[in-house]
């Protein structure tokens, strides 16, 4: 899961990733209504956390522009707003939900889930290939019933190679998925996470092989019985 957070306090954007990064999830943070819109021109996310008193403009033009462009990206609002008048706006500017600051993080988390696991589209809630399991909302990936333990750049690998399971994913594909605005892969990285996921899954009889395509990239492939 990749979250876009658009937050113009450097405190708050810096205590939410950390929240979002503790939840299993990857976060790409801006500061401004520009930002947001660059991010979402070049990366793919799955939950979009939008403050509506940016720097740059007012957060609610920013998700009608959105809406109006036919983002379906689910929206949550984060403001000091309280009035029931400007709920209402927010809502019906295209947000799917609003909360009011300050907030409880526990709560946050809860809306960020409840909304993932809503997600427009085709993504499935649960990605399977032979005995192998992913819940995509929640990040538990297990085989046969079992819990993988998987850290958050694992449980990302390994749900691009689910959903793309019998073909070859590239590794250039694979560097962009595990990366976030400002974070840098090592040129080892991508490998690094095959390698690690490799032993995890080794363990288990999950019916699935996670091959290298040398000099393109990787496979994850349903095991002959």
């Amino acid at each position: 899961m990749r979250l876009l957070l658009v937050e113009d306090s450097a405190r708050l954007r810096e205590l939410l990733a950390e929240a979002i990064h503790g939840a299993g999830w990857r976060v790409d943070a801006v500061a401004t209504a520009e930002g947001a819109r660059a991010a979402i021109a070049v990366a793919a996310y799955d939950l979009l956390l939008v403050d509506l008193g940016l720097p740059d403009g007012d957060g609610l033009d920013l998700v009608r522009g959105l809406r109006k462009s036919s983002v379906k990206t689910p929206i949550l609002v984060l403001t000091a707003r309280s009035t029931i008048e400007e709920r209402i706006s927010g809502l019906d500017a295209g947000a799917d939900d609003y909360l009011i600051k300050p907030f409880n993080h526990g709560e946050f988390l809860a809306r960020c889930r409840a909304l993932l696991r809503r997600a427009p589209d085709v993504k499935p809630p649960v990605l399977s290939v032979a005995r192998l399991s992913l819940d995509v909302a929640s990040g538990l990936a297990s085989s046969s019933s079992v819990d993988l333990g998987l850290a958050p750049r694992e449980r990302t690998l390994l749900e691009i190679l689910m959903r793309e399971a019998g073909c070859v994913v590239s590794k250039r594909k694979l560097e962009h998925a595990l990366s976030e605005f400002g974070d840098e892969l090592s040129s080892n990285a991508v490998e690094l996470a095959v390698s690690r996921l490799r032993k995890k899954l080794e363990p288990h009889d999950s019916g699935v092989a996670l091959e290298t395509i040398r000099g393109i990239g990787y496979s994850l492939r349903e095991i002959e019985p």
